[in-house]
């Protein structure tokens, strides 16, 4: 199922129904009583966190949500039947904005929490004791832009063919797509892996680049996901195997996530030197330890599992601080 972490839609909550003006007389009434009911509530528009969907594919086929109008009133003082309320179902982490301002509806972060966006219009007041007939109301209407931001307790992050669609794999139960060309990733990817603490959630976020955090190879999409992690577990080719300085890889990276937003400074950061099977990782190791002394980091191969154990017990214990 292809991933979608945005879409606009239009929603109207229900009309209200009419108001009823109607009169009972019989033989014994010199004058006719009011007995019109009242018009019944239009059904609001509800947004709902659901942990059993993945992404916002739905709404890019269907853009236009209406609920039910109101019932009409009718004589003997009926009133007309209230419409149901019509629960549009979103994934977790989903933040709703008002499309023309802009500004924050709800983030809809946990199973279940829900808001109304669009209030149905009240039913129109019927002439039943002796009250005088108005008309019903009008269901809000509005434009809602939906943003998903994945919930995990991981994320990890790194240049293109670092190795962490081989390492998600290899800790967790995903298989995620793997192959030697830039970009195999094509969207985030969540895995869940057992830890003898606890289990956690770990997202493989799309290969980064430089200029990411403007937007640069649609990084900017994907840094968003990082913001709702408790740990930024940046990997890194200690090998230099695809002709770059693994030094200069982690310091491009760190530095667009320092640049896309301050939520990323504070997270508790973590590298991963992958491929430490290559001869070659071993004087990249040396020299990334010497410059960067107070980075903590872990040396693993992904590809031949080595190691993995001491990473996963690591980011257990991080994500149950």
């Amino acid at each position: 199922m292809p991933f979608v972490d945005e879409a606009r839609i239009f929603v109207k909550a229900g009309d209200g129904g009419k108001g009823c003006e109607s009169f009972y007389r019989d033989r014994h009434m010199r004058y006719p009583r009011p007995d019109g009911g009242d018009g019944g509530e239009g059904g609001d528009i509800v947004f709902q966190a659901d942990q059993g969907i993945q992404t916002l594919l739905d709404f890019r086929f269907k853009q236009h949500y209406q609920a039910g109008r109101g019932g009409h009133g009718s004589s003997k003082g009926k009133k007309g039947r209230s419409a149901l309320d019509l629960v549009l179902r979103v994934p977790c982490g989903t933040i709703l904005k008002d499309h023309t301002t802009g500004l924050q509806i709800k983030d809809l972060a946990d199973h279940g929490a829900s808001v109304v966006v669009a209030r149905g219009g009240k039913g129109g007041i019927g002439n039943k004791n002796n009250r005088t007939p108005t008309p019903p109301g009008s269901g809000e209407e509005r434009t809602v832009h939906l943003e998903l931001k994945l919930i995990a307790d991981v994320g990890l992050v790194g240049l293109p063919n670092v190795g962490k669609s081989t390492l998600i794999s290899a800790i967790s139960k995903v298989r995620s797509k793997i192959g030697r060309y830039p970009f195999t990733t094509r969207q985030p990817v969540l895995g869940v892996v057992e830890g003898e603490a606890r289990s956690f959630i770990v997202a493989d976020l799309p290969g980064l680049i430089e200029g990411a955090h403007t937007g640069k190879g649609l990084g900017d999409r994907f840094l968003k996901h990082a913001e709702r992690t408790r740990v930024i577990v940046h990997v890194i080719d200690i090998s230099g195997s695809e002709g770059r300085d693994p030094l200069d890889d982690y310091a491009v990276i760190q530095n667009e996530l320092n640049l896309y937003s301050d939520r990323l400074i504070h997270k508790h950061r973590l590298v991963v030197a992958n491929k430490i099977d290559i001869p070659s990782s071993r004087e990249h190791l040396k020299r990334f330890k010497k410059k960067y002394k107070k980075v903590e980091m872990i040396g693993v191969s992904a590809l031949e599992e080595k190691n993995l154990k001491v990473l996963i017990a690591r980011l257990s214990d991080l994500v149950s601080d």
